[in-house]
């Protein structure tokens, strides 16, 4: 199988999504850790966190083609897609979805144990996915809990350098202190709710099908205004998310945050206007995450102490 095939299979390009978030919990790490960590080892950190967010992105797609080729197969919009159409076998999928795991577990050893022990928590989540449709609208919301755990999966494996267990637990030194709280975990929160916004107006494509084959999607449930008003909703909350974590006080973030939140609202309200609603919405959706990531590296930390000072 050409590499082409394997690339569209696992749609590498939205890998566009996840991936600036992934930079933003390194940014942070290193923005927090900087005084105690050397250059040269955050350097080879961003490495090995890159090949495990790979490696995850990968997996998520093929586990969610590999459960829901029979979902595929009953939609006119994905019944073309690989497994169903017979452009790949199922062992094939399996075998990279073996390949991709083995990227996530290398990449995590190579970081540090907790890293690699803390790997099947996004395994678990990508597995979960494909069966939160079967059963329930607040599917979305998982797909953003998938998503959520990429900053602060990246904060993990840059802190727990420092810290070990502690950059979780926040037990250390016989003190308890959170040091993921408030940026990582409201940017993480943020990305989660950026996503179910996001994915929401996705499913519009798919009313019918889903209505016709018991897929649960909240378009499907609540129907088109109802999805405007929420997908409008929780883009203003994961505005408030990011304007809250404000990392390190920049203004920078916030004022990014604040332009993308009404550019990814006009896109929302313009949907019928627009020739290609769902091209706009993930073009705009991508943006958010690059812009936020030019945002957060413009921050000044030249006076930021170190954490464990």
């Amino acid at each position: 199988m050409a590499v082409r095939d394997i690339l569209d299979f696992v749609k590498v390009e939205h890998t566009l999504f996840s991936l600036p978030f992934v930079l933003i919990g390194y940014i942070l790490a290193h923005n927090q850790f900087a005084h105690e960590l050397t250059t040269p080892m955050f350097g080879v950190d961003l490495l090995w966190i890159l090949v495990a967010a790979i490696g995850a992105r990968g997996l998520a797609m093929a586990l969610n083609r590999i459960i829901d080729r029979d979902v595929d197969a009953a939609n006119p919009r994905t019944e073309s897609r690989h497994l169903v159409s017979g452009a790949m076998s199922i062992r094939t999928a399996w075998t990279l979805s073996g390949a991709f795991l083995g990227m996530l577990l290398f990449g995590a050893w190579q970081l540090n144990e907790v890293a690699l022990m803390m790997a099947w928590l996004p395994v678990v989540a990508f597995v979960v996915y494909p069966y939160t449709k079967r059963y329930t609208w607040l599917c979305h919301s998982w797909l953003g809990l998938c998503l959520g755990l990429a900053p602060a999966g990246a904060w993990v494996a840059v802190s727990a350098d420092v810290l070990g267990w502690s950059a979780i637990t926040g037990m250390h030194d016989g003190f308890t202190e959170f040091y993921w709280y408030p940026e990582v975990f409201f940017i993480s929160l943020g990305v989660a709710l950026w996503i179910a916004s996001f994915d929401i107006n996705y499913a519009r494509m798919d009313v019918e099908s889903d209505r016709e084959n018991e897929i649960h999607s909240f378009p499907s449930r609540f129907g088109e205004q109802a999805t405007t008003r929420t997908s409008i909703q929780l883009t203003l909350l994961w505005f408030a998310c990011f304007a809250i974590s404000n990392p390190m006080g920049g203004i920078w973030f916030l004022a990014a945050a604040g332009i993308m939140c009404i550019l990814n609202i006009a896109v929302i309200l313009s949907q019928e206007r627009l020739v290609d609603f769902q091209t706009a919405l993930f073009r705009i959706s991508m943006l958010t995450g690059w812009v936020l990531l030019a945002a957060i590296m413009m921050i000044d930390t030249s006076s930021v102490d170190g954490m464990l000072d």
